[in-house]
């Protein structure tokens, strides 16, 4: 594991790093590694075919230093986003760039065989454009759901997903691993990644190069079987998060493995610009699509909630007296956010959503307040400024989320790629197929 947690280090430096490269030299000082720990790490990198020499920098005293490059095509992932009207999958290379995608209608209500052979029918299409390793397929889908298991709850306006594996039921027919979370999860963890400061285990040695990764056995962690453990990833708000399974990278020679989210999910990297380094500890992703939801990150975590249940902001009362909501509720803001957009009132929707946001911040203080999905981005400018008056804060940033096309399937194809890069900590052994 701790062979692992120091390759995570090393390869997540090399992912940002980009063309450029880095040096073993500034690896080691990143990382607060020996010199020799490092050339193992990297020596069984290049084996793996995930890092290739990228050239050899001029050096101010000695001899030129070779660099190294991350491989992007080395390895894939797979995102899976299943909407209530439309199936979205995108194939992602390490560096998180979408090389393929694939989306068809798909009615999340309808029959649930269907749907699954759906999902697993549109992964196998991008699969046969010939990527060779595939570490995993992550899903992301309306919930509620329990991660940790795999398994969708009473989604609304979908009951019959309730209780079905379906984690399980991908991995057997697709042969590789399954990570399942709720759409807005997945979404806020890949807007997470792009770049907020390590707070889990490393943190201190990234900051302090003169530290290695202090164990019960002190010492330096250098990736030798006798090197101390890693610590926790500290942090008070728990969720649950993810973990490796047998066959899948983890093994002497893979740098991490693929997991699935779990208690705290570790979002920070070693290395950051001072603006990712600026970025704040908090802030709530709301995504108003066919639906309404939030993706949570609290101090530094994705934060899911003991029960899983974090996030069905969408159904929150506000209205007492209010429209009838698929969930059985009265008020809910996606119901009355969804009947203003159906009668083209945005301002009005927006208003609605901003009165949820307002409440969201004064309860959990968070620092933005970032908006995403298709109905937002109809009327994009609306709905940030409705927002943003409603809250009223000025210390409070609203805006829209700077994601890629696809934000929620990208972010699921992310539950499968950041604990290689040692962006999720391993916390419960029971979520991942």
């Amino acid at each position: 594991m701790l062979r692992s947690h120091n390759a995570a280090l090393v390869l997540d430096l090399l992912r940002a790093a980009g063309g450029d490269g880095i040096s073993r030299l500034e690896l080691a000082e990143r990382t607060g590694l020996t010199p020799q720990a490092v050339s193992k790490i990297t020596g069984r990198l290049r084996e793996d075919g995930m890092a290739t020499e990228a050239g050899r920098r001029a050096s101010t005293g000695g001899k030129p230093r070779t660099v190294l490059r991350l491989v992007p095509s080395a390895a894939h992932a797979v995102g899976l986003h299943l909407d209530r009207d439309e199936l979205t999958a995108v194939l992602v290379d390490l560096a998180g760039t979408v090389v393929a995608s694939r989306s068809r209608a798909l009615d999340l209500g309808g029959p649930v065989p269907h749907a699954i052979s759906a999902a697993a029918g549109e992964v196998r299409a991008l699969l046969a454009v010939g990527p060779e390793r595939v570490l995993g397929v992550g899903v992301g889908m309306p919930g509620p759901l329990d991660h940790r298991t795999g398994v969708p709850g009473r989604v609304t306006g979908a009951p019959g997903w309730a209780g079905v594996p379906l984690r399980d039921e991908l991995a057997e027919r697709l042969g590789v691993p399954v990570v399942l979370d709720k759409d807005t999860n997945a979404a806020v963890l890949g807007l997470a990644l792009r770049g907020l400061p390590r707070t889990g285990p490393g943190a201190e040695s990234a900051a302090d190069p003169g530290h290695g990764v202090a164990g019960p056995a002190g010492g330096r962690a250098d990736g030798d079987p006798a090197s101390p453990a890693a610590p926790a990833c500290p942090g008070s708000l728990t969720s649950p998060a993810p973990s490796a399974s047998p066959g899948s990278p983890g093994s002497p020679g893979s740098p991490g493995s693929p997991g699935s989210p779990g208690s705290l999910t570790s979002l920070a990297s070693p290395a950051h610009s001072a603006a990712a380094a600026a970025a704040p500890g908090s802030f709530a992703y709301l995504h108003l699509g066919t639906g309404l939801g939030a993706g949570l990150v609290i101090g530094g975590v994705v934060h899911r909630g003991a029960r899983t249940g974090a996030g069905e902001f969408g159904h929150q009362v506000v209205q007492l007296d209010g429209p009838v909501c698929p969930c059985g509720n009265r008020g809910c803001i996606e119901a009355l956010c969804l009947a203003a957009v159906a009668r083209g009132e945005f301002g009005e929707a927006a208003r609605v959503l901003g009165t949820g946001a307002a409440n969201l911040v004064r309860l959990l203080d968070v620092e933005q307040v970032l908006l995403g999905g298709r109905t937002v981005l109809a009327a994009a400018e609306t709905f940030v400024r409705g927002v943003g008056e409603v809250i009223g804060d000025d210390a409070v940033h609203v805006a829209l989320a700077e994601s890629g096309a696809y934000p929620v399937a990208e972010g699921a194809a992310q539950l499968v790629l950041a604990p290689l890069f040692g962006r999720m900590e391993a916390t419960n052994s029971a979520n991942r197929a």
